[in-house]
């Protein structure tokens, strides 16, 4: 199949690459043309604009930071709109507004062109592995012949209709970034009462505190270097469409408006372009000691 892909950042970069590897007819895009040399490198094509990279191919995938950005993407000059062709499936993994992905695959649909929403999870070492969890949404038979080609990247869950990819990741980030902000204050009680720290996360990794913060994003914390591969303004930005998520449904969500009011202060002190975990660095700094702890601790986001 030929199948084009928008977007080379952290995750797309990844994502396309194992794409690539699997012997897939693979054509390239994105804003920064350095980002694609490994993969012009290995036998992509490159697309001068998204209508280009939409044009003439099966399956196009995009892997873009916002909402605001795969809108642009999509109905800008030069873009996929004017490429697109009658019986591509256009497949969007970016954590997006259902409310614009549904927009959007109505005006696809006037063009014989069928929409999945596939948000992806498993950070940049997963997306390196072809270990990602992708949430599939859309109807069966777009389902059908996309998801051979997500599996290459991980294991595809299908969640619904159009739009439920998106709610299924928007809840899973909303319990990640909850986890995250309370993961500081956690590792500082054990420390100030005495707890070694390397003891302190054995003990959490194997009682009911466990989760994917404390095992895989603790040790960002521990190196001091907070995970810059996913920014604190990403955060936000996922917190944001949460909220919209909740006010969409009528749900209440109080513990949720906390954590978005953490990483904000995170934001305001730090700057909103630092990582993620600067979110626990809130807690070093109210209590003046930090949460280092020796370690080779690898950098999850390089090969």
């Amino acid at each position: 199949m030929r199948i084009g892909f928008i977007g080379l950042g952290n995750m797309g970069a990844n994502m396309a690459m194992v794409l690539l590897r699997s012997g897939l007819d693979l054509k390239v895009h994105d804003i920064d043309k350095a980002r694609a040399a490994q993969h012009i490198d290995g036998g992509a094509r490159w697309a001068e604009t998204p209508a280009e990279c939409a044009r003439d191919v099966d399956i196009l995938i995009t892997s873009l930071p916002k909402p605001d950005v795969v809108d642009r993407v999509m109905r800008g000059e030069n873009g996929v709109f004017e490429g697109l062709g009658e019986g591509t499936i256009w497949v969007d993994t970016t954590t997006n507004d259902a409310g614009l992905v549904i927009e959007l695959a109505e005006q696809a649909a006037a063009m014989g062109v069928k929409t999945v929403d596939s948000p992806v999870t498993g950070a940049v070492d997963g997306a390196r592995r072809g270990e990602l969890t992708l949430f599939a949404g859309g109807d069966e038979a777009a389902l059908d012949v996309s998801e051979p080609i997500l599996a290459r990247m991980g294991r595809v869950i299908r969640c619904g209709k159009l739009g439920t990819g998106n709610a299924v990741k928007l809840v899973t980030n909303y319990l990640w970034f909850t986890h995250a902000a309370v993961i500081g204050e956690g590792l500082m009680l054990g420390k100030r009462a005495g707890v070694p720290l390397d003891v302190l996360w054995d003990a959490i990794k194997d009682s009911v505190g466990d989760s994917f913060v404390a095992r895989h994003d603790a040790p960002s914390i521990f190196a001091g270097h907070y995970d810059p591969s996913f920014t604190l303004d990403l955060c936000l930005k996922d917190l944001r469409l949460c909220a919209a998520l909740a006010e969409r449904g009528n749900v209440p969500i109080p513990i949720g408006s906390r954590v978005r009011e953490r990483f904000a202060d995170a934001a305001e002190a730090y700057g909103g372009d630092v990582g993620e975990l600067h979110v626990a660095k809130l807690i070093e700094d109210a209590v003046g000691e930090d949460l280092r702890l020796e370690g080779d601790w690898p950098l999850h986001w390089e090969a």
